[in-house]
């Protein structure tokens, strides 16, 4: 397995490390998902997240090879611009949703998930014939924390000269956070106020950044937090998570993207397959549901029923540690999608009553 820079500093404070995404990453600390849950929600947690993917394209052709694998605009990007987006395949399938950051005019950043680093990135090299770029997977090379919750911005404001409120949802800058160079990003996969650092360096710099993240969010209780709780997050904000939700059989449209498919932009790739889903129209949707029965957790992959008939599949479930009930998103024929819709989730040869809602869920 490979270790993120910040792995002993993760046994040091006692994580249960588990594989994943070729990682051996914090699932959770000592006193376990459902009260780093709550410390993110009400205070302020530290993910390692350094298991991302960062890949750079720089050159002439930079704007129009980023046009072409995107689902987006990314002509819309100012620098200092995020954008969420999914490069798909010629058929509509999602290759990986992932965050677009113009650098500059000619240099942008692509940041995929850690699971899928290895296959987006032949994706795009593939894609980048004709294109007058320089293309470079950048991702064993920067370190990646995302520091979440309502406290975050009052945390790491101690430790940089840059002024953090004036960062805008989706914005990030340049600036020095315990007198390390990084990126600033106001993002995340919480949805909490809060920020993302990117930067370049080895375990000194990594430690510095830890500890001094550690020390300034004391006040606050601030602690680091694990890849479970990320899951339980992100589950209640109604965030698809790709392998889950979305995959290379799943059209944006279906799964809630059609807010990031741009089609007016033109041609790229997908854009044909997805423009003929939208003129048929969607045949499933994926949606939000809460389970009306104690003790059972909606697994990926149970199957959803309407009064005896299979309507659909469980993609993600969980117990939500703010409402205390099961959670969960799924795939269902188009005519159940509708908030107040009444399903029917199958575990273990019972059938448990459940409400389709409108996401979020918290």
């Amino acid at each position: 397995m490979r270790k993120t820079i910040f792995n002993e500093l993760h046994k040091q404070a006692g994580a249960k490390m588990v594989e994943f995404a070729g990682f051996e990453m914090p699932i959770q600390y000592k006193n376990g998902i459902i009260h780093e849950h709550k410390v993110v929600r009400n205070s302020v947690g530290i993910f390692d997240v350094s298991h991302m993917g960062e890949f750079e394209i720089k050159g002439k052709d930079a704007l129009a090879y980023v046009q072409k694998i995107s689902i987006n605009d990314a002509s819309k990007l100012i620098p200092g611009g995020v954008q969420y987006s999914a490069m798909c395949l010629p058929d509509g399938g999602i290759v990986d949703d992932m965050l677009v950051y113009k650098i500059s005019d000619d240099f942008f950043m692509l940041v995929v998930n850690g699971a899928c680093e290895e296959k987006d990135w032949q994706w795009c090299v593939k894609n980048s014939d004709g294109f007058e770029i320089d293309l470079k997977n950048e991702s064993q090379n920067i370190n990646l924390l995302a520091v979440q919750g309502p406290k975050s911005l009052d945390s790491i404001q101690k430790l940089t000269e840059t002024n953090l409120s004036e960062i805008k949802y989706y914005n990030f800058v340049h600036g020095q956070v315990a007198g390390i160079d990084m990126i600033i990003s106001r993002t995340g996969y919480t949805g909490e106020l809060g920020f993302e650092l990117y930067f370049r360096g080895g375990f000194e710099e990594a430690e510095t950044v830890w500890n001094s993240l550690h020390k300034a969010g004391e006040e606050f209780g601030i602690e680091p937090v694990g890849l479970g709780c990320r899951d339980t997050l992100r589950l209640e904000k109604g965030y698809c998570l790709y392998g889950n939700d979305i995959d290379e059989t799943t059209n944006p449209l279906e799964a809630g993207l059609g807010w990031i498919t741009k089609l007016q932009k033109g041609q790229f790739n997908g854009s044909d397959a997805i423009a003929r889903v939208k003129s048929e129209g969607l045949k499933r949707k994926l949606v939000g549901f809460i389970v009306n029965a104690d003790r059972v957790i909606p697994r990926h992959h149970y199957k959803i029923f309407n009064n005896g008939q299979e309507i659909g599949i469980v993609t993600s479930g969980n117990l939500s540690p703010i409402l205390d009930k099961p959670i969960g998103m799924g795939y269902v024929r188009t005519e159940f999608s509708e908030p107040g819709s009444s399903i029917q989730i199958e575990a273990r040869g019972k059938f448990y009553p459940a409400e389709v809602i409108k996401l979020p869920f918290v």
